[in-house]
């Protein structure tokens, strides 16, 4: 017994602003975001919500499983943009979605939290406890953004991605995950919240400082990400003793196409195994593996059968990998 994912859904806001956009908010160059990132442009929220887009994939999701919303008995949202903190994200969108019947919680591990998500999911359907789970990434990283710093501006999107997971025969795959919290200030964002006004007053001025956005060392996070990915990719095929080449492909995290280049180098891997979407949707954090796992679904690109290596990594610092069947 193990999860099977039966259905992705996705979603991303129509509003987008490209490399020429960016670059009359900081000085930069669609040249030279290209050359360092590999993004082009990045979709942002108008109207819409963490939560809406959270609903909306996960509507998609369910729809291309065929499963009906009170046949859900675990929902499970990954994001650290929500925009409600009670309810939860993932009570929101049960409300939405009809989801009557489920369990709902939210998770916080930022670019490697709809990986968590996925195991934590796994984990519950092979016990037994759950037979069929909502996973959903969705993030506003745009409300998070320090919009006149031209080290993260270039980088982040909004958007949500939703995988159906659900209880069935086939092989258990061990995940392989890491945090190592001695190196977070790679990569942080205070909260909004961590001043109650009654002994300690935040004046609103204060509000928009910079450590009240993201605020990453690039070089650190990318130093990180190109030795720990590799690191966990070998690690998991190992544990689970799957041969390098009966992987298909490899869904990376979308932070920044050098990244993605040095890990398939690494592993001595052709990058056309290493499909990516990050060009036209920028880091959309905990959103980024489930919306290439639904495009590249919907496109006919992922073969019954094959074994899929997804992994995950950003801040915490948190990485790690995982091993599944496409059904």
């Amino acid at each position: 017994m193990t999860g099977i994912i039966c259905g992705t859904g996705s979603y991303v806001p129509p509003y987008s602003m490209d490399n020429n956009d960016i670059a009359k908010l900081v000085e930069t160059s669609d040249e030279w975001i290209r050359e360092r990132t590999g993004v082009v442009r990045r979709h942002i929220i108008e109207e819409e919500t963490t939560v809406s887009m959270a609903a909306e994939a996960g509507r998609l999701a369910l729809a291309d499983a065929g499963v009906d919303a009170k046949d859900v008995d675990l929902i499970l949202v990954s994001t650290i943009s929500s925009n409600v903190i009670l309810p939860c994200a993932a009570c929101e969108v049960q409300k939405i979605l009809g989801a009557d019947h489920a369990t709902c919680f939210d998770l916080n591990a930022a670019c490697t939290g709809f990986l968590l998500g996925y195991n934590t999911a796994v984990a519950y359907l092979e016990s037994g406890v759950y037979q069929t789970a909502l996973v959903i990434g969705s993030e506003s990283l745009s409300n998070l953004t320090n919009w006149s710093d031209r080290g993260t501006c270039i980088l982040f999107g909004d958007g949500a991605g939703a995988a159906v997971i659900r209880a069935g025969e086939g092989r258990h795959y061990l995940p392989v995950t890491h945090s190592n919290g001695a190196k977070g200030e790679a990569l942080t964002c205070k909260s909004r919240h961590d001043h109650n006004g009654l002994t300690r007053k935040l004046e609103p001025e204060n509000m928009a400082a910079s450590e009240y956005s993201m605020q990453m060392d690039g070089q650190a996070v990318f130093k990180f990400a190109v030795r720990s990915v590799p690191q966990a990719v070998e690690e998991v095929l190992e544990k689970n003793q799957v041969a390098q080449e009966d992987i298909s492909c490899y869904i990376l995290h979308q932070a920044n196409r050098r990244i993605v280049e040095a890990v398939a180098k690494r592993l001595g891997e052709p990058i056309e195994k290493f499909p990516m979407n990050l060009q036209e949707y920028g880091n959309t954090s905990s959103a980024s593996i489930p919306i290439l796992l639904d495009e590249l679904n919907r496109d006919g690109k992922l073969e019954k059968g094959r074994k899929i290596v997804m992994a995950g990594f950003g801040a915490g610092l948190s990485w790690g990998a995982s091993i599944l069947e496409w059904k």
